[in-house]
C-alpha cells in the first residue's frame, strides 16, 4: 500500500516537471497562431479560386457572405462592401465564378475562410453579364415597351446632338443633316462617350436639353461611333437609360455600328444603326420634299382644272334648261301643287276628326256599361250574401264541434279509473315500490300496501293471503 503511494507521487512530480518545461496554449492562442501561419504563407495571401456560389446572402451592411463549392469540397467566403461595390454584375445562387483573395481564419468560430477582393463570372465576361442583368431588370420595369415610344417630328426646327465633339460620329451627323435638311438648326452638347465619367455626363446633357426653355429642341440624337463592349459601356449604364426614358423630347439612339446593341438602343424612341442613319431618321430630305411639293402642285392644278371644267359644263346645262328660260312656269307649278296639298290635307283632317268622334262615342258607351258605381253596388250585394253565408257556416261548424266534444267527454268519463272507483272498486299499491298489485303472488304476509278509493287511500298491512284458482 505504501509502495503504491510512492509510485503515484513520482508520476505527479514527473507531470509537473513536464508542464514547467512545455508551454500550454489556450484556444484563442492556438487560433491566432494558425491565422498567422495562413496569412504569412505567400501562396495563400493572393489566390485565385474557381467554384459555385451557394448560401448567398447580401447583408444590409453591403457585405456579401457565401460559400464556394465544387464536387469535392467547399469553403466559406466573404466579400466586403468596399470590395463588391465596383462589381459590374450581381452574384446569384448557383452562379459559377472565379474569385481572387486571401485565406485567413475567423477567430470567433475558429474556421478558415476566403476573403474575396475580386470576382468575375466563370465562362462569361462580367460586362456582358451586367448587360444581360440590367436589360432584364429594365425590361421588367417596362422601359422598353412600345407604349412609351414617342413619334419623331416630321419637320424639326432644332436638333440636339449629344456625342463626342471630336469623333467621326458628330461629323457624319452634322454633314448628313446639312445635306438633307439645311433648314434645321443643330445644337451640339459635347460629352465624353467612354470612361467612368461618360455616363453621368451623357445623362446630364439629356436632362439639360429637356429642361431648357430657350433652346426648344424638337428631336435629340444620342450616340457615338463603334467600338468594343468596354468602349460602348457608357450607353449600357442605368443612369443613361433612365435619362432617355424620362426625356419628353423624342430620342434617337445612334451607338456603334449596325451590329452593336446597347441598353440605350432599347430605351430610345427610335434606334438607328449608325450615326448617319440617325441623322437621316431625324430630318426629311429637302430635295425629296421639293420634288414631292412640285408633284402635289401639279396634281392640284390638274384637279382644279378638272373641277372648273365640270362646273362649267354643269352651268351650261343649267343655262339650256327650261328653268332658266321660263322660270315662272316652275313657280306656277309649285303653287298649283300647294293648292292640291291644302285640299287633300283638309279632307284628311275632316275624315280623321270623324273617325275620332265615332271612336269616342263607342268608348263612352262601353264606359257606361262598365261604370264603377254599378260594379261597386253589385260587389257590395255579393259581399253581404257571402258574409251571411260565412256566419251561418261558422255557427253550424261550432255547434257540430261542441256536440262532438261533449260525446268525447262522456266517453272519456266512462273509461276513467276514477269513475270505476266510485262504483266501489279500489286500487292496491305496494307501499315501498309504489307498484300496482295485480296478483296476490306479488304480496307476502306482513307487507305494507296502500288501498286507493275514489275519495282517499288506506295504509294497510297484510295479515294473511288466500289464493283462489280460476
Amino acid at each position: 500500500m505504501i509502495a503504491g503511494e510512492d509510485e503515484l507521487n513520482a508520476w505527479e512530480t514527473r507531470i509537473q516537471s513536464r508542464l514547467q518545461d512545455e508551454q500550454i496554449l489556450s484556444v484563442s492562442e492556438l487560433t491566432a497562431a494558425i491565422k498567422m501561419l495562413l496569412e504569412q504563407d505567400p501562396e495563400l495571401s493572393d489566390v485565385w479560386v474557381r467554384g459555385e456560389i451557394s448560401n448567398y446572402t447580401h447583408h444590409s451592411s453591403g457585405h456579401m457572405y457565401f460559400t464556394l463549392k465544387d464536387a469535392g469540397s467547399r469553403v466559406k467566403s466573404v466579400m466586403f462592401a468596399s470590395k463588391n461595390r465596383n462589381l459590374q454584375f450581381l452574384p446569384k445562387e448557383g452562379m459559377k465564378v472565379i474569385v481572387r483573395g486571401y485565406l485567413s481564419v475567423y477567430e470567433r468560430d475558429g474556421q478558415y475562410q476566403l476573403y474575396v477582393e475580386d470576382m468575375q463570372p466563370d465562362g462569361m465576361g462580367s460586362l456582358f453579364l451586367a448587360f444581360q442583368q440590367l436589360k432584364e431588370r429594365l425590361e421588367k420595369e417596362g422601359l422598353f415597351d412600345y407604349t412609351h415610344k414617342k413619334q419623331l417630328p416630321e419637320f424639326p426646327k432644332r436638333i440636339g446632338v449629344v456625342t463626342s465633339p471630336t469623333g467621326a460620329a458628330v461629323r457624319d451627323i452634322i454633314t448628313t443633316i446639312r445635306r438633307r435638311y439645311p433648314l434645321a438648326d443643330i445644337l451640339l452638347l459635347p460629352v465624353l462617350v467612354q470612361g467612368a465619367e461618360a455616363a453621368p455626363m451623357i445623362a446630364n446633357a439629356i436632362h439639360t436639353l429637356n429642361e431648357s426653355a430657350e433652346w426648344q429642341i424638337d428631336v435629340m440624337i444620342v450616340g457615338r461611333g463603334g467600338g468594343s463592349l468596354e468602349e460602348l459601356w457608357a450607353f449600357n449604364e442605368e443612369v443613361v437609360a433612365r435619362a432617355i426614358f424620362a426625356s419628353r423630347i423624342p430620342v434617337i439612339s445612334a451607338v456603334g455600328h449596325e451590329t452593336d446593341f446597347t441598353i440605350a438602343d432599347f430605351v430610345a424612341d427610335v434606334r438607328a444603326a449608325t450615326p448617319t442613319a440617325a441623322a437621316e431618321l431625324a430630318v426629311p430630305h429637302l430635295t425629296e420634299l421639293i420634288r414631292h411639293m412640285d408633284n402635289l402642285r401639279e396634281r392640284l392644278a390638274v384637279a382644279m382644272e378638272n373641277r372648273i371644267q365640270g362646273y362649267r359644263k354643269q352651268l351650261e346645262r343649267f343655262e339650256r334648261s327650261a328653268v332658266f328660260r321660263r322660270p315662272l312656269d316652275r313657280v306656277q307649278q309649285l303653287r298649283q301643287q300647294v293648292d292640291h296639298l291644302e285640299n287633300e290635307l283638309e279632307l284628311r283632317l275632316v275624315k280623321w276628326v270623324s273617325v275620332r268622334n265615332k271612336r269616342l262615342n263607342d268608348l263612352s258607351g262601353r264606359l257606361m256599361q262598365k261604370s264603377p258605381v254599378e260594379r261597386v253596388i253589385r260587389t257590395e250585394e255579393r259581399y253581404g250574401y257571402l258574409l251571411s253565408k260565412l256566419q251561418t257556416a261558422i255557427k253550424n261548424r261550432l255547434n257540430a264541434e261542441n256536440n262532438r266534444l261533449d260525446r268525447m267527454l262522456d266517453k272519456l268519463d266512462a273509461y276513467s279509473p276514477l269513475h270505476i272507483l266510485k262504483r266501489g272498486y279500489t286500487l292496491t299499491y305496494e307501499s315501498e315500490r309504489h307498484e300496482l298489485v295485480r296478483s296476490v303472488r306479488q304480496i307476502q304476509p306482513g307487507d305494507r300496501v296502500t288501498v286507493k278509493f275514489s275519495d282517499g287511500a288506506l295504509d294497510c298491512q297484510v295479515w294473511g293471503i288466500e289464493e283462489e284458482s280460476n
